[in-house]
């Protein structure tokens, strides 16, 4: 499992704080804090390497978290999830088997991001066949 990262200029400072905690991540940018940079720059590379092999994770900041997750949703096999709790966390993977966490850079203190990350990357999807079905109409394969 690979984890790829990225933020534009209002997940920056929690985007650097959560690559110093977790130094196997990828940073995808930005990597100069620039306050008119625009997150639609940072969110094509987590999602290309997302999807480019099944398993790995991407993590999106932007201020509110709301950008980057309708962003990456655009993009088929993407499930993008702001999450701003643990249960949120746990949910988005184990019933819709998300494969991006979003995270609001100006909304989370830090000790939660940390707890809502862990969550994420711990929880498996479940096995109930009524949230792989979920999955298949999400996909459009059914």
């Amino acid at each position: 499992m690979k984890v790829f990262i990225s933020a534009d200029h209002g997940g920056f400072e929690l985007k650097g704080k959560l690559c110093k905690k977790y130094p196997a991540f990828v940073d995808c940018g930005a990597h100069d804090y620039d306050e008119l940079d625009n997150f639609t720059e940072f969110v094509p590379a987590v999602v290309k390497k997302v999807l480019a092999e099944k398993g790995n994770f991407g993590i999106l900041v932007c201020g509110t978290g709301i950008g980057v997750s309708i962003a990456a949703n655009h993009n088929r096999g993407i499930r993008a999830a702001l999450c701003h709790s643990v249960d949120y966390a746990k949910m988005a993977r184990a019933h819709n088997d998300a494969n991006i966490l979003c995270l609001g850079g100006r909304f989370i203190d830090d000790a939660t991001a940390f707890a809502v990350v862990d969550a994420f990357l711990s929880t498996p999807m479940d096995k109930n066949p009524k949230y792989k079905k979920r999955m298949d109409i999400a996909d459009g394969t059914v």
